[in-house]
């Protein structure tokens, strides 16, 4: 059957989502707490940010741009380049600080351990009790075997990046400083799961609203940024930066600390279904910025010198997140796992080729160095801009000081290893 010509109505109607970095619904809160951070600084900066917030005039209506590239075709697991390989090739493996790990492992293990193949590892993980470095890496080896990640081109190198949790300033009521919504999911967006239909399709999603007996795209970043917003009414908290807003919508969660001092975790519920556009990538293509400046900070900073042009900037990029209240209790965000992800020890990766979950060891730097940063992560989270074999988000935590080492890795020619229980293969893996 041409799959093709049948899905050609509903592509042409509406977009079809791009992977983002979404929060499941939350399990029961936990009380791990990540171990202090040892890693050296990327970067002499304030541990806080002291500017005033970045705020423009409200738009009073839309005019849109030139249509966005339609997003890169659906496919299915690659699993099957994940290269078998012995403990020896992992360097720093032995060096590695494992029991700062173990809380990711237990949190992944709490969903994988419901799959035949990861049964026995994770019984075995589960019968340690605040295990030591050398009895945790002695039980890897037992019920684990390493994978090297190689691309499709058959290179084994590839590009880290960070993200972080961002901390921002918000309150339930909109005033004067308070005035840049996150709206809940509106009630007529409508999300269809392709692989219910045809399961080459399997983690797509295609969104839109009714119009008539039609389905068309659902309202862009600029269509919902105005005066009269069409969400008006499903304003979940107000925050006091636009620029802020927009990175936490990248982010896809983030903790938002109130007027009153109340403080509370928020994230992902839904995309409008557009397609991603990255902001720095449309700064360098406008000869605004160069590639070493379009970092977080330095768009930030543009920004700021160019109040007049920040609307439209921001407005390039359609897709647009929609957020909800996360239960309390919660020792970190919440990962595309449904579990709370720690800080430097969780990445966002293509779950095309890295099952979700999986430890990984990762050979790479710290930001701005040559120093080696060669550690065991666990594969927790995903994001619209991580594709790719070779590729990977690395959580750095929240705040302002962790999102100025996210916004500075910019890693090439690191590489991955998968550690998978013994007896799995790429056709028995989900």
């Amino acid at each position: 059957m041409n799959y093709a010509i049948l899905l050609l109505p509903l592509t042409l109607a509406a977009c079809v989502e791009l992977p983002v970095r979404k929060t499941p619904e939350a399990p029961a809160p936990t009380v791990a707490t990540p171990a202090p951070s040892t890693a050296p600084h990327a970067c002499a900066c304030e541990p806080v940010e002291t500017l005033p917030p970045l705020q423009i005039p409200d738009a009073e209506r839309y005019v849109p741009p030139p249509p966005a590239k339609a997003g890169e075709p659906p496919k299915g697991h690659e699993f099957g380049l994940l290269r078998r390989t012995d403990w020896s090739s992992l360097n720093g493996f032995e060096q590695d600080n494992l029991s700062a790990a173990w809380s990711g492992l237990q949190q992944s293990c709490s969903v994988l351990k419901k799959q035949e193949a990861w049964r026995p590892a994770c019984e075995a993980l589960g019968k340690l009790s605040s295990p030591g470095t050398d009895t945790l890496r002695a039980t890897l080896r037992e019920y684990f075997v390493p994978y090297q990640v190689v691309n499709p081109d058959g290179s084994d190198t590839g590009l880290i990046t960070g993200y972080y949790e961002p901390l921002l300033k918000g309150s339930r009521t909109r005033s004067e400083r308070y005035r840049y919504p996150l709206y809940a999911r509106p009630d007529d967006l409508i999300s269809i799961d392709l692989g219910q239909v045809y399961p080459e399709l399997a983690n797509r999603r295609l969104r839109g609203k009714l119009a008539g007996n039609k389905l068309v795209p659902y309202y862009s970043r600029g269509e919902i940024d105005i005066t009269q917003s069409p969400l008006a009414g499903k304003e979940l908290l107000w925050v006091d930066d636009i620029v802020d807003l927009f990175f936490l919508q990248i982010q896809g969660s983030g903790f938002i600390t109130l007027e009153n001092g109340e403080g509370l975790h928020v994230g992902y519920a839904d995309q409008n279904g557009q397609p991603y556009q990255s902001i720095g990538k449309v700064l360098i293509e406008r000869g605004e910025l160069t590639p070493d400046k379009a970092s977080m900070q330095g768009i930030k900073e543009w920004g700021r010198r160019n109040l007049d042009k920040l609307r439209d900037l921001l407005n390039s990029n359609p897709s647009y997140v929609f957020f909800r209240e996360l239960p309390g209790g919660l020792s970190g965000p919440l990962g595309a796992m449904g579990v709370p992800i720690a800080a430097e020890r969780s990445l966002a990766v293509d779950p095309r080729y890295i099952p979700l979950g999986a430890p990984v060891f990762l050979s790479t730097t710290f930001p701005n160095t040559m120093q080696p940063l060669q550690r065991l992560m666990l594969a927790q989270d995903t994001g619209g801009a991580i594709k790719g074999a070779v590729r990977a988000d690395f959580f750095w935590g929240a705040g302002f000081e962790a999102g100025q080492k996210a916004g500075a890795m910019k890693q090439r020619d690191s590489r991955m290893w998968v550690l998978m229980p013994k007896g799995w293969s790429p056709g028995n893996s989900k």
